[in-house]
Formats: C-alpha cells, sequence, structure tokens
C-alpha cells in the first residue's frame, strides 16, 4: 500500500488532504520535537501523517529545503518593503515592544 502523505500545490508542499504546510512539521522537527508531540501541537494531523511528512521531508531533503529556503527570502524581501513603505509605523511597533518588554521587567 502507498500512501501519499505530502502534495505540492502551486510549488508549495502540504500535509496531503489538509491545510497544514510541511513547513510547519518540518521547522517542528528541526527544533527536537517528537512525532507524538508535532501530533499533539497539529489536531488536523494523525501521527501517521506525520511521520509519512518526517519520512517524505527526509528523502526529498534538498528540494524541501530550497523551498523552505525561498519562502524565508521571500518573507524577508516582504518585510523589508514594507519596513521601507512605512518607516513610522514600524518605528511605533519597536517602541511599543520595547515598553511591553520593559514593563515586563
Amino acid at each position: 500500500m502507498n500512501e501519499t502523505y505530502v502534495e505540492n500545490r502551486d510549488g508549495d508542499y502540504w500535509i496531503a488532504d489538509t491545510r497544514v504546510s510541511l513547513d510547519s512539521v518540518v521547522y517542528a522537527y528541526w527544533e527536537g520535537h517528537s512525532p507524538e508531540t508535532i501530533a499533539q501541537s497539529f489536531s488536523a494531523l494523525s501521527l501517521e501523517q506525520v511521520y509519512g511528512a518526517i519520512a517524505y521531508y527526509l528523502r526529498h531533503r534538498k528540494a524541501v529545503d530550497t523551498s523552505i529556503k525561498k519562502a524565508e527570502d521571500t518573507g524577508e524581501a516582504l518585510r523589508q518593503d514594507l519596513r521601507r513603505q512605512d518607516p513610522v509605523f514600524y518605528d511605533r511597533l519597536a517602541q511599543a515592544k520595547m515598553q511591553e518588554q520593559a514593563a515586563k521587567t
């Protein structure tokens, strides 16, 4: 029996028949979480799906790592572009974060 645990939708990897990205499982795997912990974190996934996703990642590591890197680069470029478009907003956001941190200490 050949189960399909991961599918490629428009260049992105997803756990088959779910809205959970493979990236989400891979990040948790990189952080050292066990498949059981990952399955508990994603109620939409069974333990079998998590193991299948990790096995898929290990078999296709180069392609998945390339996809993750591309998404990270795209996200960073978008963040930088947004900062350039509205620097005042991001300055205020940074100040609010600093005030929140100061209030916690």
